[in-house]
């Protein structure tokens, strides 16, 4: 049977529209004769002529209604109440033909015939239909999989609605922490309360449970995350209010719960006075601007309307891909905001004059950085060369350039470093301090925060990539912590701490609480339907695999050098009074290290970082991956020289 009903909707419409056709003068004639029947209790006027000549002058017009008014062209799956009152203006059309048909071939009508035909008719005609659609729903039941909603609301609602009408998904039951909707039946399915989850998912084998509660914050949405943890179910959610509302996301738009669920916090809304000061109606760069920190920084800037937005990036496709996005973003919003894709390194402090010249310049927010930790161990040079020098480099080209305000990007890994990236970037903000003192005519700021959600190289997309993958999850220790922030709240508050600055101060921002990164591994195996694999769950699904800290990696970062912290305007936003050297010890320090950076002198380099008033404290031996080849070979390696000579030639 229930092959039968799917091989009937597979048919073409054509067809279709054929069998309806013929089943509604059939269902005609059997309400036209019951009426009789039902009314006179005989059946004795089967054999009148004129009876027949009535309903030879009936079904042609209502098969002609219910054309003209479109009841054909509805798909049966998706019938509404739009096709209930295409049905009733049919069959009221048709009584009124059968009076009129009685009168004109002087055919005996009682007066309540018409209205028992009316009634049997749209009984027939509509009730053959749900029952059609029924069958199909039924039919199709067993291969779609169970999911339980969480939420009763409007959106649950309109999702159950979306679901019934897809072939992936069918609702089995609402789930609301709302006591009134609960045990109320809402759309045929029954409201339970959150406690009943458990015995719902094995009562009705749910798959999935989908969170369908936009408008709620961000943090009730983790203490409900948290809440379903043990639960062990894939958990899917749609998208939130705001996407909902600006058409950015559609309510059946299923996704995963995304890492600003599990540790995400209720952004702080922008201050308008800070957010806007150093860019609305100004020519603004970003350096690094197709990187994950730059492009939002990019992104917001758009909205805040400057005159132009310059984009300094070294990558030629993440200069292209920004540029066409803040391109598009700029028709969608009608900014009138000219962007300048420009494509050069932040090493070349001619092409940086160069750029801030022609444009004229008045803000420039340095995102421009080698930032990955093993990677910049590995390649010292060119990590010490972007980090430290290109933003000496833009720093001097600002100041000659006139321009306002210069905001450098730091990291929580500047704090007591251990490993190169961290330390170059303690020296960059160490050379905008000196700078800062040096001259009054740019203010330079600093604001430093950790981890951002869903950046390159970030631990989020490697877990999801390894959990899908079937695992290892590979940990570097079980004791690792970071802190977490989303991409576009760092940018955010970047921009208002930019506008706070006086000269030389340092920004730290509100990382909230720490994470154990195995706990978010565990977090995001439990939520995507999977069983933690270990000693006691031998059984499980994915493993955690500690493979060891990698070059240069601490088990946890701070903000802080000294405990010396001071509020702002801004409750996310604090400023920090840090150890700083006078520009004259700055630059003796920058010149050793350059001539150290050009003989590739990887000790010297070494020993210059150790000296500086950085706090370095490397865990390990030099990992640059060419010096150690050359040790291992017994090689030495040739001086940097000029443009065009190899950045680094052996010698036997």
């Amino acid at each position: 049977m229930n092959n039968a009903i799917r091989w009937l909707f597979k048919q073409p419409r054509s067809v279709k529209r054929m069998i309806s056709l013929l089943l509604d003068a059939l269902f005609i004639l059997l309400a036209f004769w019951a009426a009789y029947l039902l009314r006179l209790d005989s059946a004795s006027l089967l054999g009148s002529l004129r009876h027949w000549l009535m309903l030879a002058f009936m079904v042609p017009v209502t098969l002609l209604c219910f054309v003209r008014f479109g009841l054909y062209r509805a798909v049966l799956r998706y019938l509404g109440h739009h096709a209930t009152l295409v049905m009733m203006g049919g069959v009221a059309v048709s009584a009124v033909t059968m009076v009129l048909a009685a009168h004109y071939v002087n055919a005996f009508l009682p007066r309540s015939v018409p209205v028992i035909y009316a009634v049997l008719a749209l009984l027939l005609c509509g009730g053959a239909r749900s029952m059609a659609r029924a069958l199909y729903n039924q039919s199709t039941k067993k291969l779609k999989i169970p999911v339980i909603i969480y939420g009763a609301g409007s959106s649950g609602r309109q999702l159950n609605t979306s679901l019934s009408h897809g072939s992936e998904y069918r609702a089995v039951a609402f789930v609301d922490d709302n006591p009134t909707l609960q045990k109320a039946l809402l759309q045929g399915l029954t409201v339970f309360s959150p406690v009943e989850l458990a015995r719902l998912i094995k009562r009705y084998d749910a798959q999935k449970l989908l969170l369908a509660m936009p408008s709620i914050s961000r943090q009730r949405r983790r203490e409900i995350v948290d809440s379903l943890e043990a639960l062990q179910l894939d958990i899917l959610t749609i998208p939130g209010m705001a996407d909902l509302v600006s058409g950015k996301a559609k309510l059946t738009e299923l996704h995963e719960v995304s890492v600003e669920d599990l540790l995400g916090r209720d952004p702080v809304e922008p201050f308008p006075d800070l957010i806007s000061a150093n860019i609305r109606g100004k020519v603004v760069m970003v350096t690094g601007a197709g990187g994950s920190i730059g492009s939002e920084l990019c992104r917001q800037i758009v909205q805040q309307q400057p005159v132009t937005l310059v984009l300094y990036e070294m990558s030629e496709y993440a200069l292209y891909q920004i540029d066409q996005e803040l391109n598009g973003l700029c028709r969608a919003g009608n900014y009138k905001v000219d962007i300048v894709p420009i494509m050069a390194s932040v090493q070349r402090q001619n092409r940086l004059e160069a750029v801030m010249s022609a444009f004229g310049v008045q803000t420039v927010y340095h995102a421009a950085a080698c930032k990955h930790v093993p990677l910049v161990e590995y390649n010292v040079v060119e990590g010490v060369r972007n980090n430290v020098f290109g933003t000496w480099r833009a720093a001097e080209a600002a100041i000659n350039c006139g321009v306002e305000t210069f905001v450098l990007i730091s990291t929580d890994k500047a704090v007591r470093p251990t490993n190169v990236m961290g330390t170059s970037k303690r020296l960059a903000e160490l050379v905008l301090q000196g700078l800062a003192l040096r001259q009054s005519n740019t203010r330079f700021c600093m604001v430093r925060f950790g981890n951002v959600l869903g950046s390159s190289g970030s631990v989020v997309p490697l877990f999801k990539r390894q959990i899908r993958a079937g695992g290892p999850i590979t940990l570097t220790h079980e004791d690792i912590t970071r802190y977490f922030m989303t991409i576009p709240e760092a940018a955010q508050l970047v921009i208002q701490a930019g506008a706070m600055g006086r000269g030389g101060d340092v920004f730290v921002l509100d990382m909230g609480e720490p994470v154990r990164i195995i706990e978010l591994a565990r977090k995001m195996i439990r939520l995507m339907g999977f069983d933690v694999k270990d000693e006691q769950h031998p059984n499980g699904d994915i493993e955690i695999k500690v493979t060891g800290l990698r070059p240069g990696e601490k088990l946890y970062e701070e903000l802080l050098i000294g405990g010396d912290e001071q509020p702002t305007a801004h409750p996310r936003i604090r400023t920090a009074q840090e150890v700083h050297l006078p520009w004259d010890e700055v630059s003796v320090l920058l010149k050793d290290l350059d001539v150290a950076c050009e003989d590739y002198n990887q000790p010297r380099i070494r020993e210059l970082l150790l000296n500086a008033p950085t706090a370095f404290n490397p865990q390990g031996g030099i990992c640059d991956l060419v010096w150690r080849e050359n040790q291992a070979s017994g090689s030495e390696p040739v001086a940097e020289t000029e443009i065009g000579k190899p950045v680094v030639a052996l010698v036997r």
